[in-house]
């Protein structure tokens, strides 16, 4: 959703807030889509702060789904985001402004501003649970459940060549 903040760059020490509600259904990383199972609203404070300068002040909790990293099984992972920054939009500054994808001439993208926030708090791993076992790597079989049954000893490949030895060597 877009906001137009025109109003509130050319009247200075201006300041307004919004309360705006999430619209997107998934997040979005790396190709990877990740639902949103509570929206909420992001509420955000645009102040003019003087000389084309505004300071954004805003807050956005939400729970978004990802799966674990060992099972596979989604995870139900809370989120509260509280942004606090300054932003010049003056002329001399404008190269900068491509780094901010969330400014578009005189509109803030809120899903932008958003995503930009939750990639920055978004979790190096999930655990459903701190002693997951996962999945079989040979069938696939949840192991939080139950044994598969599989052998699923793995080899250190450089002994491989001591191991044809043995199997070689080996009495009958």
């Amino acid at each position: 959703m877009l906001i137009n903040i025109s109003e509130l760059i050319s009247t200075p020490l201006k300041s307004e807030t919004f309360e705006v509600p999430v619209t997107m259904e998934f997040y979005e990383l790396s190709g990877d889509r990740f639902p949103f199972r509570e929206k909420g609203s992001l509420l955000l404070t645009v102040a003019n702060t003087g000389s084309r300068k505004l300071h954004l002040n805003g807050r956005w909790q939400g729970t978004i789904g990802i799966p674990c990293d060992r099972c596979l099984k989604e995870v139900a992972v809370p989120f509260d985001i509280e942004m606090d920054e300054d932003v010049d939009l003056s002329p001399e500054r404008q190269e900068d402004l491509a780094d901010d994808s969330y400014i578009e001439e005189s509109s803030i993208n809120t899903d932008a501003l958003l995503n930009h926030e939750i990639l920055i708090r978004f979790p190096m791993k999930i655990l459903c649970r701190d002693d997951c076992k996962g999945i079989c790597l040979k069938c696939g079989k949840d192991l939080n459940l139950g044994e598969c049954g599989c052998d699923r000893r793995s080899l250190d490949p450089r002994m491989a060549a001591i191991q044809d030895i043995f199997k070689n060597f080996k009495e009958v």
